[in-house]
């Protein structure tokens, strides 16, 4: 298909946040020359501000002239995900895009990914025209992934928000060999892999918040766009993703990634901010969430046991606790305003 006949989702905003991931990248911007349907703009907020990632986003620029609006963002310094995915969300926002659609460099988009989205999309957008309030609507889709190895990505689509993990039992929102269309189950957070979020909820919760630098940001977003909307997780397959982990099988769905130090430090800092974003809702209690901090604990040195650097991300770990006292004691915080 050329550029001039490839269909655009005028009302689809694309965020891709990347850092130092070139080969990843280019994998992804391929998808997006084969995916069918494309967004009207792709946003590519780019964290190492690199002139070969620059190089990559002239090609596609060049390649998807006359359908898709390619928008680069090199960003000073590193703002982490979260901090990229704040920033590009506000770009989609101020484009226009009645439905922003965030995802890291390390997937690419299944071919007819957005086709398939649309069903959801109208239905949304046939609802509020028609009046119907934002509550009630599902103007958070979130779509199926594959691994990078081609098994369905299990993903804890339920959010625990007195103890502040993911649901460690939640069953898969779809069995296998349900892979059809057009069935949904109601979620409480989200996940920017894929996460697709209506302009509305937007200006009703803000803009992801870029203090967590990475980890649970999305996670906090879910829950607060779950104050606002029905967040739904379709069946509908749209990302594979396709950066190999090193991982551990628990049983036959779930399995635990080794990590880094970056991560473990920001799991366990990341929860003074979860802690002030559920007071803030009237959903913080001391006692269950700090279960739900012993818990993340564990899971953190349980993972740490199956590597070789146990004793210094132990030390990591317990810097990452303290430093999640020191953001909840911090009584000047303000959550992230509404733009609306």
């Amino acid at each position: 298909m050329s550029a001039d006949s490839r269909p655009t989702s005028t009302d689809v905003a694309a965020v891709v946040v990347t850092f130092k991931r070139q080969d990843l990248l280019a994998r992804l911007f391929d998808s997006f020359r084969a995916m069918g349907e494309t967004p009207a703009t792709i946003v590519i907020v780019d964290n190492e501000r690199s002139a070969e990632t620059g190089a990559l986003v002239e090609t596609l620029r060049a390649d998807l002239a006359g359908t898709s609006d390619v928008v680069y963002a090199p960003q000073e310094t590193n703002t982490g995900g979260a901090g990229g995915f704040s920033e590009g969300t506000r770009l989609a926002y101020e484009s226009g895009a009645e439905w922003i659609w965030l995802m890291d460099d390390d997937v690419v988009v299944l071919p007819g990914a957005l086709e398939r989205m649309r069903y959801w999309t109208d239905r949304v957008e046939g609802e509020l025209a028609a009046g119907v309030p934002l509550e009630r609507t599902n103007a958070v889709l979130q779509g199926q992934r594959l691994n990078f190895d081609g098994t369905p990505f299990y993903w804890q689509y339920h959010f625990l928000t007195r103890l502040a993990i993911p649901n460690p039992v939640a069953p898969r929102p779809f069995g296998a060999g349900e892979g059809a269309p057009r069935t949904g189950r109601a979620m409480n957070t989200a996940c920017f892999e894929g996460g697709m979020f209506h302009r509305s909820v937007v200006a009703r919760v803000g803009l992801p918040d870029a203090r967590f630098f990475i980890y649970w940001d999305d996670t906090i977003y879910g829950y607060l766009t779950a104050k606002v909307t029905r967040p739904l997780v379709v069946s509908d397959l749209i990302l594979q993703r396709t950066r190999e982990l090193a991982h551990h099988k628990i049983g036959t769905t779930r399995k635990l990634n080794t990590t880094s130090d970056l991560a473990r430090f920001h799991i366990l800092r990341n929860r003074g901010y979860m802690a002030h974003y559920l007071r803030e809702h009237g959903d913080y209690n001391p006692v269950l969430f700090g279960l739900g901090t012993a818990a993340t604990f564990a899971k953190e040195v349980i993972r740490l046991s199956l590597t070789s650097e146990r004793r210094a991300g132990f030390g990591t770990i317990v810097r990452g606790w303290r430093g999640a006292r020191g953001v909840w004691r911090d009584r000047a915080w303000k959550p992230m305003p509404p733009l609306a």
